[in-house]
């Protein structure tokens, strides 16, 4: 395998890891052993939606970096420096959209009617693991430190 292949599937790797989920299974360190509070509601309903991925200089830099040895083996001299620039601007225009791609996830809005009467709307990544919310189903509102997730 070359190396500018290699190169671009450990960029590709880091971004993925740094991508934090935002699903309702998963818990920053921060809130691990931290008071929650919760309250009831019912889904009066749910749809599927997408989230973006994260926009970050990490993607765009790497990008640039690929793109610039790339760009340099081009020629040499002038011609060098000039392929150079070229794959740097590119490089980091590919990798701040591959970075968003990667880390795009699949998620929920959710319409919850609370026991009080009120009414509010949450929206979470889907969960690793197969979780399904189907309206009129009685759900927790898990509130720590003003992050808020659904679970039944």
């Amino acid at each position: 395998m070359n190396p500018k292949t290699l190169i671009i599937i450990g960029i590709s790797a880091v971004l993925a890891a740094c991508a934090a989920g935002k699903s309702g299974d998963v818990y920053t360190r921060d809130q691990v052993r931290q008071v929650q509070t919760y309250r009831i509601g019912y889904i009066e309903g749910v749809r599927e939606i997408r989230i973006e991925g994260t926009k970050t200089p990490i993607g765009t830099a790497a990008g640039a970096v690929v793109g610039g040895v790339a760009g340099s083996s081009v020629g040499n001299g002038k011609t060098g420096q000039i392929g150079a620039v070229v794959g740097a601007v590119v490089g980091g225009m590919v990798g701040a959209a591959t970075e968003e791609g990667i880390t795009r996830e699949n998620g929920f809005e959710f319409d919850i009617r609370m026991e009080d009467g009120s009414y509010i709307s949450v929206v979470q990544a889907k969960a690793v693991k197969d979780e399904t919310f189907a309206v009129g189903d009685r759900v927790r509102i898990i509130n720590s430190a003003g992050v808020v997730r659904v679970a039944h």
